[in-house]
């Protein structure tokens, strides 16, 4: 009988970063189909989403909650079984029930549910499994969720081009193989915890609240997740309404090209990370996604600006991943309480950074370009960020010797 080991357990959450990249990206690109199927306003379509990160929120505030009360395998195998039950809701329940917009709103609900419970747990099981390479196994885990991301995107267009998108039903049942993989795979994989949640005595609210350190990296996450959803969920229509492309030729040239640059650098930098700073890579990273942003807004060429949001994919990977190992590092009686607490900015971010962005784009005419150009904010804000808290950081330890 083979011996699983901790590669076994870092090969099923992998499987669990591509189920919640689907669970995040395969609905949105079937948005137009529903309004067209089943008459669904964009109010409709907005309350969808809005329930959806609802719930997403609620799973992170839940494990920030409860912390290490969770039984983490449990845990992360309800995750991928909502996942497989979201996703095949999604094809049956709308017809099933008397109201297709009841029917998908529970569905993606479902769905993300999942996806925010992977979110939580999956991250810390990777950090405490016993290998070597600590910041290199985040930055791997987390290129799964851009190569996710463009699977999703990829595959779909290719089943869509092939049987038509009124076929969508099969597709959902489809990506359902994934996480139901993944819920197989955590029933026998050794499931591994972080040293505070094995004593079950994670760092009490109270004491992360006082630390300055733990302030910054909820500050960095939120940051890090409004600059990548914002040019995520934007670049596809920046290529529609910019270059005049097809929506298909748009997903491909847009978010396809982000994801994949994004997982590319997020597999480079997991094979270098020993050789380089952490903190200092992820300076210069969001200092360079400041520069694609100010290209993306300022370029009087549409390819250009394009060029810009797919190389954002790049510049940006670090940064979520990064943020994780730092304040493992740093604090690492955290437990799961604390990976929860930044998910739930980081996901806050996600949702407002987005947000402000499409109401500055609606003052300017739907032109994303001042959008764009206001969210350098963002990738700014983390690099002066690092900046001053290590250079404080520097500047204690030399008064200390």
């Amino acid at each position: 009988m083979m011996t699983l080991t901790p590669t076994h357990t870092k090969l099923a959450s992998y499987v669990g970063y591509l189920t919640q990249a689907i669970t995040i990206n395969f609905a949105p690109l079937l948005f137009v189909t529903f309004q067209r199927e089943y008459g669904l306003t964009l109010a409709q379509i907005g309350s969808i989403i809005a329930v959806g990160f609802l719930v997403q929120f609620s799973a992170d505030a839940m494990a920030a909650k409860f912390g290490s009360r969770l039984p983490p395998r449990a845990t992360v195998i309800t995750a991928h079984l909502c996942a497989v039950i979201g996703l095949c809701s999604m094809a049956l329940l709308p017809d099933l029930l008397p109201s297709p917009y009841l029917g998908l709103m529970i569905a993606n609900a479902l769905a993300t549910l999942g996806g925010g419970l992977i979110e939580v747990e999956i991250s810390p099981i990777v950090e405490a499994c016993p290998t070597g390479g600590k910041r290199a196994a985040m930055s791997l885990l987390h290129s799964f969720y851009s190569w996710g991301f463009a699977g999703t995107v990829l595959l779909s267009t290719l089943f869509f081009t092939l049987f038509g998108v009124s076929q969508w039903r099969i597709l959902a049942c489809l990506m359902a193989i994934v996480p139901a993989i993944g819920a197989l795979a955590f029933c026998f994989v050794p499931i591994y915890t972080l040293e505070a949640d094995e004593a079950e005595a994670n760092t009490p609210f109270s004491t992360l609240l006082r630390s300055g350190a733990f302030w910054l990296f909820l500050l960095l996450m939120f940051c890090a997740g409004a600059a990548e959803q914002i040019m995520g969920q934007w670049t596809s229509g920046f290529a529609e309404t910019g270059l005049g492309v097809s929506k298909t030729l748009g997903d491909l040239l847009g978010p396809c090209a982000f994801a994949i640059l994004m997982g590319t650098a997020r597999i480079l930098y997991a094979a270098v990370s020993r050789r380089l700073s952490l903190h200092r890579y992820m300076t210069v990273c969001a200092l360079l996604c400041t520069l694609t942003y100010l290209i993306a807004a300022l370029s009087p060429l549409p390819v250009i600006s394009l060029i810009g949001c797919a190389a954002c994919g790049y510049t940006i990977a670090v940064l979520w991943p990064g943020t994780y190992s730092l304040s493992a590092a740093r604090m690492p009686h955290g437990g799961v309480r604390m990976f929860a607490m930044l998910a739930l900015a980081g996901d806050l971010g996600g949702i407002v950074g987005p947000f402000i962005a499409s109401s500055i784009a609606t003052r300017f005419n739907d032109d994303l370009r001042p959008a764009f150009l206001f969210s350098v904010i963002f990738p700014l804000t983390i690099s002066v960020s690092l900046i001053l808290f290590y250079r404080k950081h520097k500047k204690i330890n030399r008064n200390r010797t």
